[in-house]
């Protein structure tokens, strides 16, 4: 099965930014596109647009919007393949099943669309903590030209190399695609004496201490992803601070973020961890937040 990449939209700027990213993604990585609009009959928010509060109306308004905003995708991009699902049903639900079946599920990192909007509050998180594939979010304004030659694709590494396998297998296929350099942070911080066990002060003294001890950590990460993405320039960087600071330092140069997730679950359900909440907030890239295998 070859799966699509699926785009969520809901009528906002943020929304049809991240059409046009996942669009271009599409053609890149030669899969199909899919649109979702989720909606639920809102009859209040619909007269405050102007919109008979009917279903039949909110229906055929949707529909018109979607189709609006499809077009402007087919238009720069005739040969892609371009399917529509306006699904009537619980915006979240609708959008983590339409995650499992893509390769990866983009949406706008924030934003309200006059119907529903469902871009990075409650909605978009539960959708970042229960989704089983990758899921891109992009901010308004986001242009094509972020995706110029010389920008890299970010990724952060932390703990053992299986910990992060799946955000740097993503960050590699699409660097690949994109003919952009990989830059893989791992980020450390002085953890008190008591955390190491006696196995553990062996190897940092055999690696010279923690600094030395984390870059071998990181090396013995990506070396799997250099020897299977030859062509793939790759930087290694190991700065001490927390994931977020130093992840954000680079953010600048990057034109893409991308963090791993593992969901947390608390009395009030999925929270996403406080990294991949850090980037959605405060980079101004695209950020792909992807699940540990």
């Amino acid at each position: 099965m070859t799966r699509p990449i699926t785009a969520g939209v809901d009528g906002s700027q943020e929304s049809l930014a991240a059409l046009a990213w996942a669009a271009r993604e599409a053609v890149r990585r030669d899969r199909p596109l899919r649109v979702v609009h989720a909606w639920r009959v809102q009859p209040q928010e619909a007269l405050a647009a102007g919109i008979e509060g009917d279903a039949d109306s909110q229906g055929e308004w949707v529909h018109s919007a979607v189709t609006e905003a499809v077009g402007t995708v087919t238009e720069r991009h005739p040969d892609l393949a371009v399917t529509t699902d306006v699904i009537e049903g619980a915006v979240a639900d609708t959008l983590v099943a339409a995650a499992a079946d893509a390769e990866t599920l983009v949406l706008g990192s924030r934003g309200h669309g006059r119907i529903v909007g469902f871009l990075l509050g409650s909605v978009g998180q539960q959708v970042i903590a229960a989704a089983t594939r990758p899921v891109v979010l992009v901010r308004a304004g986001d242009q094509p030209s972020s995706e110029a030659a010389g920008r890299e694709v970010v990724v952060g590494q932390q703990g053992d190399p299986e910990d992060s396998a799946e955000a740097l297998r993503f960050a590699f296929e699409t660097a690949a695609v994109r003919g952009a350099t990989v830059r893989v942070v791992r980020a450390w911080n002085l953890p008190p004496v008591f955390a190491y066990s006696p196995g553990s002060l062996k190897l940092l003294d055999e690696a010279g201490g923690l600094e030395p001890y984390e870059k071998k950590s990181l090396a013995a990460a990506v070396r799997p992803w250099r020897e299977r993405f030859p062509d793939v320039p790759v930087e290694e960087h190991v700065e001490m601070g927390s994931a977020s600071q130093v992840l954000l330092s680079v953010a600048g140069t990057a034109q893409l973020m991308v963090v791993g997730r593992r969901a947390h679950r608390t009395a009030v359900g999925a929270r996403i961890g406080s990294v991949a909440h850090g980037m959605l907030h405060h980079a101004d890239c695209p950020v792909a937040v992807v699940p540990h295998g």
